[in-house]
């Protein structure tokens, strides 16, 4: 991964967190990470427990950036999701996935959007 490509994904990472406080999430963590990878926001949304995953672009002409979030990665969320909730002791708790969609992460005026509940655990995923 090159620097410029860290950069970009550090810089919507923080463009994310910063729309989500405007939004009225409150920002438990950051790049929480475990065995099966990292989750780049955890969230509380009135009492909700938010797994954000962040996806931005510089291009604007192919897909939007939601669409890079396929079964495997939904599945790895999932995992990491599960392991945040039995570390934490947050299974009584309502949880959902988040995806915060940024399109010209370094342009001056980089357009955010919030995907709330933007997929769900498979009937097969246990506490």
């Amino acid at each position: 991964m090159t620097i410029a490509r860290i950069k970009s994904g550090e810089l919507g990472e923080a463009l994310a967190a910063s729309y989500l406080k405007k939004q009225g999430y409150k920002i438990i963590e950051k790049n929480y990470r475990t065995r099966y990878g990292e989750i780049d926001i955890i969230g509380d949304d009135k009492g909700c427990i938010s797994f954000v995953e962040v996806r931005s672009s510089n291009n604007t002409r192919f897909d939007s950036p939601e669409y890079s979030i396929d079964r495997t990665k939904q599945n790895k969320l999932a995992k990491m999701a599960l392991s945040y909730i039995k570390r934490r002791h947050l299974e009584e708790d309502d949880c959902r996935f988040d995806v915060v969609c940024i399109e010209g992460v370094n342009s001056d005026s980089p357009k955010v959007r919030l995907i709330k509940n933007a997929f769900e655990l498979n009937s097969w995923y246990k506490y």
